[in-house]
């Protein structure tokens, strides 16, 4: 631990020298991944020089209290090495959590792709539910939201809707929302007062940047399309729709919500490039063997992670257990209580492995 403890500490010099240097600017994929670097190691420095400060502090009483016979000065060393061992144990807790290794995607933007299930037309309209308190959430943090795609019901719900939130910390935040969303209810278009379950996905994707995933323009297919939609003036009579076709993977991907055809080409290229993203991740997580299972924040969308029981005005998680009596507030964009304890799970479980 101490030898790790200082590697840091050596890095971190590095680091701080490399950026010094006025070459490093001609270098940005280089600058960037060593400001990267020490944007992760920096909440470390101060702890692991505060655990090596007080350490020696604590050899210098321990010597102290051995070669003194003065018995107020032992008295005193004593006292002294009990304060600074119970403060030593606080900062190596505080370094452990430190050190677990953070996603390295947490910080990115991110693709939402909300899509209903079973449930007909009563999962569409909570698809509708979901996209409204995402977008508040979004409001809340200070996330930008924009459309990337929707395929609206005549009711108002959706059967599908994806939209790219950007701002830093996103996907740190939307991940946990990756499932299967339960719902109880009575839908709108039962007369009996019956409660139907249905069930909408949500998948959260972290938005890839160029450099880390980069297209080869052979290997894609850009065709223009007209828009479908709503109606209105636009709608059918221009080409400004566009659907972009990966050759390598035929993956398809499309976006008509901008009226400018370059505007849709760069939303489509930036969601290809994030699915793309997608699936090198999954290469990279499947060949490494691993017995870790993580309670949270799998990703799975076949697993339901989540009940929305609207007669008893109620949310649970089934990750974690919890339960929240204010299910009109949650689908206000009130997430920050249930998202934390996610993540406080997902930590306890990390510290308990390491």
């Amino acid at each position: 631990m101490l030898d790790k403890l200082k590697q840091i500490q050596t890095r971190f010099a590095e680091i701080e020298t490399a950026l010094s240097d006025p070459s490093i600017f001609a270098k940005q994929d280089e600058m960037k991944k060593l400001v990267a670097e020490r944007k992760a190691i920096l909440p470390l420095i101060e702890p692991i020089e505060r655990f090596f400060k007080i350490s020696d502090s604590i050899e210098e009483a321990l010597l102290l209290e051995k070669e003194t016979i003065d018995l107020e000065l032992k008295s005193l060393a004593a006292e002294e090495i009990h304060l600074l061992t119970a403060e030593k144990e606080e900062l190596y807790s505080v370094i452990q959590k430190l050190l677990i290794p953070k996603d390295p995607d947490d910080d990115k933007s991110v693709v939402v792709e909300i899509r209903a299930g079973t449930g007909g037309e009563e999962a569409a309209l909570f698809a509708a539910d979901l996209f409204r308190m995402y977008r508040m959430y979004a409001e809340t943090h200070a996330f930008r939201l924009e459309m990337v795609g929707e395929n609206p019901t005549d009711l108002g719900g959706y059967k599908e809707v994806s939209f790219l939130m950007e701002g830093n910390g996103a996907f740190g935040r939307m991940k946990y929302e990756s499932g299967v969303h339960r719902v109880q209810r009575v839908p709108e278009t039962e007369s009996q007062g019956r409660i139907q379950t249905s069930a909408v996905t949500v998948a959260v994707l972290p938005q890839a940047e160029e450099v880390e995933i980069t297209i080869n323009p052979a290997d894609i297919k850009i065709e223009s399309c007209k828009s479908s939609g709503a109606g209105g003036q636009h709608v059918n009579k221009t080409e400004s729709a566009v659907r972009i076709t990966h050759l390598p993977t035929g993956m398809v991907v499309e976006c008509q919500e901008e009226r400018s055809q370059f505007k849709n080409k760069d939303k489509a290229l930036k969601l290809l490039r994030t699915r793309l993203y997608q699936i090198k991740q999954k290469e990279q997580t499947d060949s490494i063997a691993s017995t870790r299972k993580s309670q949270v924040g799998t990703g799975d969308r076949s697993e339901k992670i989540r009940t929305y029981h609207f007669p008893q005005s109620r949310v649970t998680d089934h990750r974690i257990g919890m339960t929240l009596y204010s299910l009109s507030s949650f689908l206000n964009g009130e997430l920050d209580e249930m998202i934390d304890a996610l993540a406080a799970a997902d930590m306890a479980e990390k510290l308990t492995e390491s």
